[in-house]
C-alpha cells in the first residue's frame, strides 16, 4: 500500500486487505468502513470502538478525506441549500441539497472546474483544475447529511465537472454509495449527467448498472449543438444518440435528455420538430430547463409561453417531456455560479 493512500476511497474488500497488512483482525475493516460510510465520522478520533493504537497507525499511513464547509446559502423560496466545500488542497467544490416530496436529493460535483466549455455554464469558465477522488464525491453527500440531519435518497452527479471525464473514480463512487455496507442508496436513485463522451457512455452501458444516464443535449441539430457545446465538435449528434440507444439496450434504463432552453437560440418550433425527429422512437424523457442566466454570457431564458409551446410539441409526438422546477434560483442555483463568485471575491482585494 503506497504511503498516504486515501482510505475513504477504498471499497470494503480493499479495506480488508489494507487492515490485514497492518496486522489487524479482519472485523476491524467492517467497523472502520461503518464509521466512514454509515456513521459518517469526520476523523479517526470519532471512531471510539477502534483501539487507539490502530487509529494512530491509520492516521500515520492513510489520508482521511473530510470536506470543510466554507459557505452555505439557503433559498428563501424553497429551502434549497447550496454548499461550498473546501478540499484538502485548498480547492473549492459546490453541491446542492434539494427537498422534494419523494425525498432529499443531493447534486454533487465530480471535478474541480470543467474543460467541456459549454457556452451557458459557469462551471467551465476557468477550465479544469483536477478530478475529484471517490471519497471527495462521497463526502459531499456525507457532509450534507450531517449538516441537514436528513437522509439523502437521491443523488445526481450533475454539479461542476463532466463525470465521464473522471470515469474510474465515478464508477468506484457509484459502487460505494450503493453498497449495502454503506449508505445503501438504490442505483435507480442515482443519475449521472454527461455532455456526450461517446466511448465512455458505451463503457458505462457495459457496466450494466441500474443508474439513470442523463445526456446534456441542448441542441436538436449538429450545428445548434456545436454553437452551444464545443464537445459536439468531437462527437457527432447521431453517434451520441446511438450511444444513448446502446445504453437503453444494455441496461433497460430510460435515458433522460437535458435540454436548456435559451431564448431565441434553441427554443423555436423548428427546434422542437428537429428534436422530435432526433429522439422519436427512443425510450426517453426530455427535461426542459429554463436556462439560468449568468452574467459572463449573454444568453437569456426563453419566454414562459415558448417553453410551454415547446413541451406541447414534444408531447403531441408522444415524447415524455417535463419542465424542470426551478430550485434555488435566488441562491446562485446554476452549476458553478457560487464557486465562481467565491473565487472572484477571494481574488479581489477588500475595498475599504
Amino acid at each position: 500500500m503506497e504511503h498516504n493512500t486515501d482510505i475513504k476511497s477504498l471499497s470494503l474488500d480493499e479495506l480488508k486487505n489494507a487492515i490485514g497488512k497492518l496486522g489487524e483482525k479482519p472485523y476491524r475493516a467492517k467497523q472502520l468502513y461503518e464509521w466512514m460510510h454509515v456513521k459518517l465520522a469526520r476523523n479517526y478520533d470519532e471512531m471510539t470502538n477502534l483501539p487507539k493504537g490502530l487509529r494512530e497507525k491509520l492516521a500515520e499511513q492513510y489520508e482521511y478525506t473530510s470536506l470543510k464547509e466554507v459557505a452555505v446559502q439557503t433559498s428563501k423560496i424553497d429551502g434549497t441549500k447550496k454548499f461550498l466545500f473546501g478540499l484538502a488542497d485548498g480547492n473549492i467544490v459546490e453541491s446542492v441539497w434539494m427537498q422534494y416530496h419523494h425525498g432529499n436529493s443531493v447534486c454533487i460535483s465530480s471535478q474541480v472546474g470543467c474543460r467541456m466549455g459549454c457556452r451557458f455554464c459557469a462551471s467551465t469558465i476557468d477550465g479544469l483544475e483536477r478530478n475529484l477522488t471517490p471519497s471527495e464525491m462521497l463526502d459531499q453527500i456525507y457532509a450534507i447529511s450531517r449538516s441537514t440531519s436528513g437522509r439523502v435518497s437521491n443523488v445526481v452527479v450533475m454539479g461542476t465537472g463532466e463525470p465521464l471525464d473522471n470515469y474510474d473514480n465515478l464508477i468506484q463512487f457509484i459502487h460505494m454509495i450503493t453498497d449495502g455496507n454503506g449508505l445503501n442508496i438504490s442505483q435507480r436513485n442515482i443519475t449521472v449527467s454527461t455532455c456526450g463522451i461517446v466511448e465512455n457512455m458505451r463503457r458505462l452501458a457495459e457496466e450494466k448498472l441500474q443508474i439513470t444516464l442523463a445526456l446534456s443535449l441542448h441542441g436538436s441539430t449538429q450545428a445548434k449543438r456545436q454553437e452551444l457545446m464545443p464537445v459536439a465538435n468531437k462527437y457527432e449528434i447521431n453517434e451520441v444518440i446511438d450511444a444513448c440507444r446502446y445504453y437503453f439496450d444494455q441496461t433497460g434504463r430510460r435515458v433522460t435528455f437535458e435540454y436548456s432552453l435559451v431564448g431565441g437560440v434553441n427554443d423555436t418550433d423548428e427546434d422542437a420538430e428537429n428534436l422530435c425527429s432526433l429522439v422519436g422512437g427512443l425510450n426517453c424523457h426530455v427535461n426542459l430547463i429554463p436556462v439560468n442566466p449568468i452574467k459572463e454570457r449573454d444568453y437569456v431564458e426563453s419566454e414562459r409561453r415558448d417553453i410551454l409551446n415547446f413541451q406541447n410539441k414534444l408531447e403531441k409526438r408522444h415524447i415524455n417531456a417535463t419542465i424542470r422546477r426551478e430550485m434555488g434560483r435566488d441562491i446562485d442555483g446554476a452549476c458553478g455560479q457560487l464557486r465562481r463568485r467565491h473565487a472572484q471575491a477571494m481574488r479581489s482585494p477588500v475595498q475599504y
